[in-house]
């Protein structure tokens, strides 16, 4: 098994990417090929004594920056360390891919480098929410802010395969997100995605209102990349300012101090299970190979758990099973034809 790293993405590369990068080999025994400067990995690796013993380092030109253009990837920064992950990628010669760097840029190198499953219309960005037993998977969060009801039927597809693969869910409940549960709700967009979600081989339970997916109303919650995005970003601000008013309650007087002691042990498990760095980072569904994106400011457990993700989505075929998922929608839309 050979992971492709880029080595140069995200805010604490690349030592943070080499620490992750040894953690993996170490953990689950895989290659991991580092995509980036050469002589700096070696030269950074030796001063933080990182052993680089089954770490392979395919040299590249530089970083492309978090501010540049998506598309810069194909032309003002070609040979960067993420394109050149993506083209060795593309190449056959890793299994995956992990990047921390731009998820604009990383969505270029997958559509355009390493390219579609046939059929799929536009590849999308997930996020997974640790709420519920399994957690929640929310689908897309930001590769599209505009969508057409394919598009949100064949995500919710590609997302009941990443939970049922990934997370052992037999029958992962995938649900629209609406402003209500009826199914006449929602603009035109949600009504024919609807329609289509309905007819679609997945465990559809119909359209799922915001406040649902805290409380694990579905396992796979299907919206346009804009409102996804907003629903995130909301989601890890209510996350720390919730954290932050407990902080206080627990701190008011010695009492409620005592208290907080007596829960140390429930809230460090807690904390552990809302930790972005465990999960490791959000798969790029609909890419004939599979690619994670990393946080930008992922640290080493980050970016090991994120090659986790890659190992178990190569060892599960979810590209395969994706495909042949996509594949039966398809004979049902002609059918109805």
């Amino acid at each position: 098994m050979r992971i492709i790293v880029d080595a140069f993405g995200g805010d604490n590369a690349p030592l943070e990417v080499i620490k992750g990068a040894r953690l993996a080999v170490d953990e689950y025994g895989c290659e991991v090929v580092l995509s980036g400067d050469s002589t700096e990995v070696c030269q950074v690796a030796g001063q933080n004594n990182i052993s680089l013993d089954g770490i392979t380092v395919e040299n590249a030109n530089g970083a492309i920056p978090m501010e540049a253009k998506p598309t810069d990837l194909l032309r003002k920064y070609k040979g960067c360390s993420m394109e050149n992950a993506f083209q060795l990628l593309a190449a056959g010669q890793a299994d995956a891919l992990v990047t921390a760097g731009s998820t604009g840029a990383a969505l270029t190198g997958g559509t355009f480098i390493v390219k579609r499953i046939k059929g799929v219309k536009r590849p999308c960005i997930t996020a997974y929410l640790p709420v519920g037993e399994k957690g929640t998977l929310l689908v897309d969060c930001g590769a599209n802010a505009e969508c057409r009801p394919e598009m949100l039927c064949q995500f919710g597809v590609m997302g009941s395969v990443y939970m049922q693969k990934l997370y052992g869910l037999e029958s992962p409940r995938v649900g629209l997100l609406n402003i209500g549960v009826e199914e006449g709700k929602g603009t035109e967009l949600q009504k024919e995605a609807y329609a289509m979600l309905k007819q679609a081989p997945i465990n559809f339970i119909g359209n799922v209102e915001a406040r649902e997916i805290p409380l694990g109303g579905c396992d796979v919650i299907v919206a346009d990349g804009f409102t996804g995005n907003i629903v995130l970003k909301l989601i890890e601000g209510m996350a720390k300012y919730f954290g932050g008013e407990f902080k206080k309650i627990m701190l008011k007087n010695p009492l409620t101090t005592v208290c907080a002691l007596s829960m140390k042990s429930g809230v460090t498990e807690m904390k552990k299970k809302l930790d972005a760095s465990e999960h490791g980072g959000a798969p790029l569904l609909g890419l004939r190979k599979p690619v994670i994106k990393a946080h930008g400011n992922s640290n080493a457990l980050a970016i090991k758990n994120a090659i986790r993700q890659a190992i178990a989505c190569v060892e599960s075929d979810m590209v395969g099973q994706i495909t042949q998922s996509l594949t039966a929608v398809a004979a049902v839309e002609e059918e109805q034809e």
